[in-house]
């Protein structure tokens, strides 16, 4: 929740024993890096702010005016890279309308063995995003709950989309998605950032603000 604004490492959960102690070599513990890897790294700046992303935008995308809310360095681990469970972009980058676009881009190949994305056709074509995560206050001291019901489809019907380094996968906002354990012995990293119309309303409730020190930048510049 306090990441918008900086280069921050998030840590795999099966790299720890029981007793919290770590048990991978740092490097190979590490889930991902966010959520401003675009504004304040230069190589990844660059790369989310390159012509060529912004004519895929405009062109291929047909974004209007989008500002880059986040960005992150996945790395999905050799054999204890977790899971990620069936899920929209839009439930956690919520916008009125939902305006999500997650910009993908594999940096090794990617695979069923090693964690590729999975897709469910169609998926997308709903009329209103009802299950959101937002900002929580609970006395479990837990920071973000999910509100609305749990979503319901139908897992057979998920595709893998198995993709080679350097390609580039548009995401859209309300499409279910997700990505099975990393069981092999090789990673799978990967760059994503995520962009939502300027002119759509950011929900307060989101658990990515902008902050004082960060706003969220303008992809078109």
């Amino acid at each position: 929740m306090t990441s918008a604004d900086k280069i921050r490492p998030f840590m795999e959960q099966n790299a720890f024993d029981d007793q919290g102690n770590l048990v991978k070599e740092k490097h190979l513990a590490i889930n991902k890096i966010g959520h401003a890897l675009h504004a304040l790294n230069p190589v990844f700046k660059k790369a989310t702010f390159s012509k060529k992303v912004q004519e895929i935008a405009k062109y291929v995308a047909g974004l209007k005016n989008p500002i880059v809310p986040q960005s992150m360095y996945i790395f999905k681990q050799p054999g204890i890279g977790d899971e990620v469970a069936p899920h929209r972009d839009s439930t956690y980058l919520y916008t009125e309308p939902p305006t999500v676009v997650g910009f993908w881009i594999p940096l090794e190949d990617c695979t069923t063995e090693n964690g590729c994305l999975w897709f469910i056709p169609g998926s997308h074509k709903v009329e209103k995003i009802e299950r959101r995560m937002v900002r929580s206050l609970e006395s479990e001291g837990r920071l973000v709950s999910h509100i609305g019901p749990d979503e319901e489809y139908d897992d057979s019907k998920s595709v893998p989309l198995c993709t080679n380094k350097g390609a580039l996968v548009i995401i859209h906002g309300s499409v279910l998605h997700r990505s099975f354990p990393n069981k092999s012995s090789k990673s799978r990293h990967a760059y994503t950032f995520h962009v939502v119309e300027q002119d759509a309303v950011w929900s307060e409730q989101n658990w990515l603000q902008p902050t004082k020190e960060l706003s969220f930048p303008p992809l078109y510049i």
